[in-house]
């Protein structure tokens, strides 16, 4: 059995377990709240850097005690360049601040192999189900919005961590638009996110007090966990801030659509996942009221589907991330075939194209690939 300590890092929630590659399963899943700014609003980002970096470090060094791991994987909520550098965490710290090198220090601190991904790319592996994979486009609607899409087999992505961040493509360039936690206005996750539905149901409030006095959410705290039951129940007034928000997610689908081609959307996030197959439904009504252009009525109504309804996408996509990218050990020679064998014993005296084989051999049975996550053929470290 192999297995690995994975911590799924968001803007609310930290995640922490043991992923099985044997089983393909997490046990040992332990949640708290993120270090960042939803706890300590206000606080300055290296501040917030240092909370969360010192959170991780207590975490994970407990969990890969406990789980007898030797490998960490983290999955993170922002774009990771292929150093494992956080380029930015807005819905963990806020504004941009410094790229912070996140493998490199809990490496440093932890004395373990780390690979640090995004969140999404490593959500994204729990929906790949073979090499054949229909192309796909990961969405998720929490804290804030964040996409990846899976094709051809792999996560498409630009090295320094650009591709994936539909939550901050400018859906409404009012100047007054809602701010969003980067600092922009206008962002699409700053008005269809958790957080942005949220903040628009406080709004219509003030705005429609008759509509809002015969909601169920007249008289409550409005929050997400609120909002999202009104949703469910149907009412009219929740309804009616949802879809206002759905209309820009599904403009932002068509547009990935019309350009790549992508025709399924898997649908994760705690506050889509709260809402639930009403939450689909929506939003496939707002896809026909957008149009595809070249899809039937048909074909638009099976492009939306709900992940898995639980937390764990990302804690079960980075195991399997990590399962797949890993180098693979070569034997010893005495496991090769024979004459494979031969060369590489022959090595050490005659040298020329043989000295290759011996060394790529030498590396894999070292661990220096895998210690590194840099070698030829290692791990995906960043994005």
């Amino acid at each position: 059995m192999t297995a690995y300590t994975v911590v799924d890092v968001g803007g609310t929630t930290l995640r922490v377990g043991r992923y099985d590659s044997d089983t393909d399963r997490v046990d040992d899943v332990r949640r708290m709240p993120t270090e960042g700014m939803d706890r300590y609003p206000g606080e300055p980002v290296p501040v917030l850097q240092r909370r969360v970096v010192g959170q991780l470090v207590d975490v994970a060094g407990a969990a890969l005690a406990r789980h007898g791991a030797r490998r960490l994987v983290v999955a993170f909520a922002g774009p990771i360049d292929a150093a494992g550098r956080v380029t930015a965490a807005p819905t963990v710290w806020g504004r941009r601040g410094d790229p912070l090198p996140l493998r490199d220090l809990l490496r440093e601190r932890l004395g373990r192999p780390v690979t640090v991904v995004n969140d999404l790319t490593a959500a994204a592996w729990r929906y790949v189900g073979g090499a054949d994979q229909e192309a796909f486009c990961l969405i998720t609607v929490s804290s804030g919005i964040g996409n990846k899409v899976f094709r051809a087999g792999e996560v498409l992505l630009h090295p320094d961590g650009h591709g994936g961040e539909l939550g901050h493509w400018t859906c409404d360039p009012a100047p007054d638009a809602m701010p969003c936690d980067c600092g922009g206005r206008g962002h699409l996750g700053a008005v269809a996110s958790g957080r942005g539905a949220v903040a628009a149901a406080r709004r219509a409030a003030v705005a429609d007090p008759v509509g809002y006095g015969g909601s169920v959410l007249a008289g409550a705290e409005v929050d997400a966990v609120a909002l999202a039951a009104a949703v469910r129940a149907d009412d009219p007034f929740a309804t009616g801030v949802l879809r206002a928000g759905l209309r820009h997610l599904a403009t932002a689908i068509t547009a990935v659509f019309a350009s790549i081609g992508v025709r399924r959307y898997v649908i994760i996030g705690g506050f889509a996942l709260a809402v639930g197959p009403r939450y689909a439904a929506l939003l496939t009504e707002a896809l026909h009221r957008a149009g595809c252009f070249g899809l039937t009525p048909a074909e638009i109504d099976g492009m939306v589907v709900l992940g898995e309804p639980d937390d764990d996408h990302g804690l079960i996509g980075a195991g399997r991330l990590l399962t797949h990218t890993l180098p693979t050990p070569r034997p010893p020679a005495a496991l090769l075939p024979r004459d494979l064998a031969l060369v590489v014993t022959q090595n050490g005296t005659e040298g020329g194209d043989n000295r290759k084989i011996a060394g790529e051999r030498a590396a894999g049975e070292s661990g220096a690939a895998d210690e590194s996550g840099d070698g030829p053929g290692g791990v995906v470290c960043g994005f």
